[in-house]
C-alpha cells in the first residue's frame, strides 16, 4: 500500500475520552503532492482542526478542514480559485468491525466511517479526502459562458425553451385579424 501524500497518524493509545484538539497543517510538497492526486491547478493550502476522543462505538474526529485550490476551468482550462471550508465528523473504527458488503441504514445525524489498521488513525488522510469531496466537480471561469455561447452550446434556459411545446409557435409571429 502506497502512503499517502499528506500523513498525520495519530496514535489511539494517545486518544481519551476527554476531547483532544489536533491542528495540522500540510506542507508545500504535501500540498503539490495532493494537487497533482486530485487534479487540482494549485492547492495553496491545506489545513484542519479536530477534537479527537475515544467513545464505546470508536475514536471520533470532529472540526473544520480548510484549503485554498486553483482547479481547471471544464470549459475553457482557465484557473479557478475556490476556497474550502468545511465541517467534517468521522468515526474510525478498525477495519475488521466495518461490515462488509453489510447493508447499514444511516440516519441524518450519523457520522462518516473510516476503518484503520494498526494502531493509529491517520487525520491527513481524512483532512485530504474531505478536501476532494468539497472539490467542485465541474468548476467554471468567467469566461465559460462566452465560450459556451461561441461553441453554439445552449444554456440550460435556453434549452428549455427550446424544448418548450411554444417554441415553434414564438416564429410563427402575429396573428392578423
Amino acid at each position: 500500500m502506497v502512503a499517502p501524500e499528506f500523513s498525520r497518524p495519530e496514535r489511539i493509545d494517545t486518544i481519551g475520552e476527554r476531547a483532544r484538539r489536533v491542528t495540522i497543517e500540510a506542507t508545500p510538497d504535501e500540498r503539490a503532492a495532493l494537487a497533482q492526486r486530485f487534479g487540482l491547478a494549485a492547492l495553496g493550502a491545506l489545513s484542519a482542526d479536530f477534537e479527537v476522543r475515544r467513545e464505546a462505538a470508536g475514536i471520533t474526529a470532529t472540526g473544520q478542514v480548510r484549503g485554498a485550490v486553483t482547479q481547471h476551468c471544464v470549459v475553457t482550462g482557465d484557473p479557478v480559485p475556490a476556497v474550502i471550508d468545511e465541517m467534517v465528523a468521522l468515526r474510525f473504527v478498525p477495519e475488521d468491525q466495518l461490515g462488509a458488503g453489510e447493508e447499514i441504514e444511516i440516519e441524518g445525524d450519523a457520522l462518516d466511517t473510516i476503518g484503520y489498521a494498526g494502531g493509529a488513525i491517520d487525520l491527513g488522510e481524512a483532512a485530504a479526502e474531505t478536501l476532494a469531496l468539497a472539490l467542485d466537480p465541474f468548476p467554471r471561469s468567467p469566461a465559460a459562458a462566452q465560450a459556451l455561447r461561441d461553441a453554439g452550446v445552449l444554456s440550460e434556459e435556453e434549452a428549455a425553451e427550446a424544448r418548450s411545446p411554444f417554441a415553434a409557435l414564438k416564429g410563427l409571429g402575429t396573428v392578423r385579424r
